[in-house]
């Protein structure tokens, strides 16, 4: 399995930057989870638009979502250009349902998952839980069933994560919010919590994503060793995990 950050900030993009996006790859499928400002153009560094098989949405905020009516056009345009154009499934929960309804364009289908049920997309399953934020969303467990991935997307912190998460290869967490910061009402977790959480869940490696645009990110990763005794990375555009 092979994962690349497309995008990683919180809230809105740093200068040449992107919100919430990255990519999935395994036997020649590839899955998109969310799809934040500016994440088409990162995107096409590393996949074709034409080249995608599915995307997956964890919830309807714009840092995580801005870029799916560029991806609409970018597929209506490319079936003009082409003359071939196959409709892309877009995966997400039905609890916004303007929200929802608006993931179905020429060239895209909007397509409810049940996140009380395990989702089979390709060669991926994957399992949902909902965060604790402002409005409905999920983070995603993730296996080809060799490789297990875990998603918080946005949520502040809660105790079910470690079960979660359990033994995953890696983690992703949302880490808006330095150690000494409060994310309980902002729905966003700390460093110190994302890491508590790999550390309790037996996690190989911690991503630390959805980042700040203030202060400085080497600090996460200090507050983040304080607990976590695996590997580290801060998330960047193009930072590549595969097994």
């Amino acid at each position: 399995m092979k994962f690349t950050v497309i995008g990683c900030w919180g809230g809105y993009p740093a200068p040449n930057g992107a919100t919430s996006c990255y990519l999935l790859e395994t036997r020649g499928y590839s899955m998109v989870l969310d799809m934040g400002s500016g994440a088409l153009s990162k995107l096409q560094q590393f996949k074709a638009i034409s080249d995608l098989d599915v995307v997956l949405l964890s919830h309807y905020h714009y840092d995580h979502i801005a870029d799916i009516g560029v991806l609409q056009y970018a597929r209506l345009v490319n079936y003009y250009i082409t003359g071939v154009g196959r409709v892309l499934p877009i995966f997400a929960h039905t609890e916004d349902r303007d929200a929802f309804d608006s993931l179905t364009h020429s060239f895209t289908k909007g397509i409810e998952y049940d996140p009380a049920l395990p989702l089979s997309v390709g060669p991926f399953t994957i399992t949902f839980l909902k965060t604790k934020h402002p409005v409905p969303c999920y983070g995603m467990r993730i296996t080809d069933g060799q490789h297990v991935i875990v998603y918080t997307a946005d949520t502040s912190y809660h105790i079910d994560w470690i079960d979660f998460a359990k033994n995953a290869d890696l983690l992703i967490t949302d880490c808006n919010l330095y150690a000494e910061q409060d994310g309980t009402n902002v729905g966003h977790m700390t460093s110190s919590e994302g890491a508590s959480i790999a550390q309790q869940a037996n996690v190989k490696q911690l991503i630390l994503s959805h980042l700040p645009q203030y202060g400085d990110k080497n600090q996460l990763k200090e507050e983040a060793e304080q607990i976590y005794q695996g590997v580290i990375q801060i998330a960047k555009e193009g930072l590549v995990w595969e097994r």
